[in-house]
């Protein structure tokens, strides 16, 4: 990797912002993909590679979905090696099903951490290791700034907490929103959040109810329901998910 190269993977991991390198395997040409963001503008793309508008459309998903790929461009294979900050899962509500998403969570890579006012709820013995946030969910997510590669889920089913949350998610470039509720509380709950401005397309990003519809029941199979379809949005893009 050139110098170059390494010190702008290292200046965009203090960022917060994920790249990609792509080498020509044949010549070992280099080039590095930034994706498109509020700070840098449109992609740009850095190096010797001559790459044309369907290999870049590859980079880009390849670095939305935190995965390293091989791709057969015009002019030869090229290895695209991505470069993540850490994934971080904001849970609002130190709930039942909040307790074994937590532990999914951890073995899955994130960063967690539990939000909820309520300090009775919000206590290490319930929440283990578990990072805690006793502030009010939106003064909360406002320090921690979730960003491209953050998921905010919403658990607590009381709007006071849940609400100004999902607003601050949604002002935010997280990849995934989820809240738990029935389709008639989540109806209610567009209609709060549409006088707070947000657009149809905007609350479109939010899943409810939260979870790949598989019958889950329990607080564990609702987590496992959960954790599973913030994968399926990580990997394969928010629209391709399973749930109904």
């Amino acid at each position: 990797m050139r110098g170059r190269f390494l010190d702008a993977v290292v200046a965009a991991g203090r960022g917060g912002h994920s790249v990609a390198l792509a080498t020509e395997l044949a010549s070992g040409r280099q080039s590095l993909f930034e994706p498109a963001s509020a700070e840098a503008g449109g992609d740009r793309l850095d190096g010797d590679l001559d790459l044309d508008e369907a290999s870049i459309a590859a980079i880009r998903d390849a670095v939305r979905g935190d995965r390293n790929v091989t791709l057969q461009t015009p002019s030869g294979r090229v290895f695209v090696q991505v470069y993540s900050t850490p994934r971080r899962c904001f849970v609002v509500g130190a709930v039942h099903i909040a307790q074994p998403l937590v532990q999914m969570l951890t073995l899955a890579d994130y960063a967690t951490t539990v939000i909820d006012p309520r300090e009775s709820f919000a206590t290490g013995s319930r929440f283990p290791g578990v990072a805690l946030a006793t502030d009010w969910p939106d003064e909360a997510l406002e320090q921690l700034r979730p960003d491209h590669r953050s998921a905010v889920v919403t658990l607590t089913h009381d709007p006071k907490l849940d609400d100004p949350a999902l607003a601050v998610a949604l002002r935010s470039e997280c990849f995934y929103i989820g809240a738990l509720g029935s389709p008639r509380t989540h109806a209610r709950r567009c209609e709060r959040l549409t006088t707070l401005g947000f657009t149809e397309t905007d609350l479109a990003r939010i899943h409810a109810p939260v979870g790949l519809a598989i019958g889950a029941v329990s607080p564990a199979e609702i987590a496992v329901s959960i954790l599973a379809q913030i994968t399926e949005v990580l990997r394969r893009g928010a629209g391709r998910e399973l749930a109904a």
